[in-house]
């Protein structure tokens, strides 16, 4: 589920040539490069959804899904010039919105266009979201051949009354077949979204959607605790008390319970909310918890490349606009300090299994650290080794104790 965020920091102005800090094309090539592309429609906007997306509706006279590709391909161009000799691209994402919505040869043209621009690095990783209603064997075989690598279907549930309440409308009988499609179409790498703690989702309900996921054999899980979002249908109906959103034993109980299954069926979490078999982790996660570099290509979408962070702005119609007038779309940007990166490193870092090694900690977060593995929040076998991992429960209770690990 990755997504932009409906709304944006606020940050220094960026250059209309969107070029880039010396220190940050210096340190270019030090760490992977990965692309990130933004689709930003939907057919309809579900009710709990804080990303950019856009209806039909929505997106006024004179922008439509026909004219994304040519947007991205200006905003490759862009990219290629302002960085000279970028490695080539380890992984690209493409996400939403609903991606699958594109006619596929949009997509593997987008792609296309990256690999002219930066070239692909050897067993590249290529992902799409998708929506399983908006996929067919016969789209699923123009992505692979097209050089998609991952699919990572938004699932989300297997309990009618639990989409109802999310407001997603695909149909629960296509996810099995969805995912029987992709793996005939020669997708080996096959991930599902869950989200747990929609208001009037039992334990019940929960196991039976984990157990549904679990039946379909995807090398990649991902769980992720549902947030209700200022602005958004869902949060309204919350203030007005429509509905009830779940207490937090209830969550922690649902996230255990996750572990517990998906553990039991050979899955481990390399990372707070997602699961996988040996070889099925999502390599572009991977890299932005990382702190690796990324473009982010479309409206809204974010880019980060040797200390250096800007975003594009929201709307298609004003992102468009920008790439066709010769300027870069970006709408601010910040160039963070040395002690600003130390910190996202922690906390970026401590979601991953292998934890982040105690000397990027200062003098009271090692303090903490030892205390915490005394707590058990801390792995004692990562702290020997000369890291901060945390265990199981230390994952329920990962906010409190990363805030310790910052200091």
């Amino acid at each position: 589920m990755e997504g932009v965020p409906s709304t944006l920091p606020d940050g220094a102005p960026a250059p209309a040539d969107g070029s880039l800090p010396a220190s940050a094309l210096d340190s270019l090539g030090s760490s992977t490069f990965s692309a990130y592309l933004h689709v930003p429609y939907c057919t309809t906007r579900c009710g709990y959804c804080d990303f950019n997306t856009y209806t039909a509706d929505e997106l006024g006279p004179g922008v439509s899904r026909a004219t994304w590709l040519d947007s991205v391909q200006q905003e490759v161009a862009l990219a290629q010039a302002v960085l000279p000799g970028a490695p080539p691209l380890d992984t690209v994402f493409v996400g939403g919105g609903t991606p699958t919505l594109l006619d596929p040869s949009d997509l593997v043209g987008a792609l296309r266009s990256l690999e002219r621009a930066f070239g692909l690095a050897d067993g590249v990783e290529v992902t799409t979201e998708a929506n399983p209603d908006t996929v067919s064997l016969g789209s699923l075989r123009a992505l692979r051949a097209g050089g998609f690598t991952r699919v990572s279907l938004g699932m989300q549930s297997a309990v009618p009354h639990v989409l109802a309440t999310l407001e997603r409308r695909h149909r629960p009988e296509r996810v099995p077949a969805a995912v029987a499609e992709a793996r005939e179409a020669g997708f080996e790498h096959v991930s599902v979204d869950l989200i747990y703690g929609t208001p009037g989702e039992s334990l019940v309900d929960w196991r039976r959607s984990l157990e549904a996921a679990l039946a379909l054999e995807p090398d990649h899980v991902s769980a992720y605790a549902l947030i209700v979002e200022e602005g958004t249908r869902l949060a309204a109906q919350v203030r007005r008390g429509q509905v009830a959103v779940p207490d937090d034993d209830l969550m922690a109980d649902a996230y255990a319970l996750a572990d517990e299954l998906l553990t039991a069926a050979g899955y481990t979490c390399y990372e707070l909310s997602n699961w996988a078999w040996p070889g099925g982790e999502c390599r572009h996660n991977e890299a932005y918890w990382r702190g690796a570099d990324w473009w982010g290509f479309g409206p809204g979408a974010h880019s980060h490349v040797g200390g250096t962070r800007w975003w594009n702005v929201k709307h298609p119609a004003a992102w468009a606009g920008a790439l066709a007038a010769g300027r870069s779309p970006a709408a601010a940007r910040e160039e963070l300090a040395l002690e600003d990166r130390r910190v996202e490193r922690v906390l970026l870092e401590s979601r991953l299994a292998a934890g982040v090694p105690l000397d990027v900690l200062r003098a009271p977060g090692l303090r903490a650290a030892g205390r915490l593995v005394g707590d058990g929040l801390l792995r004692a076998d990562a702290y020997a080794d000369g890291r901060a991992a945390l265990t199981l429960r230390g994952r329920l209770l990962a906010d409190a104790v990363v805030r310790d690990l910052v200091d």
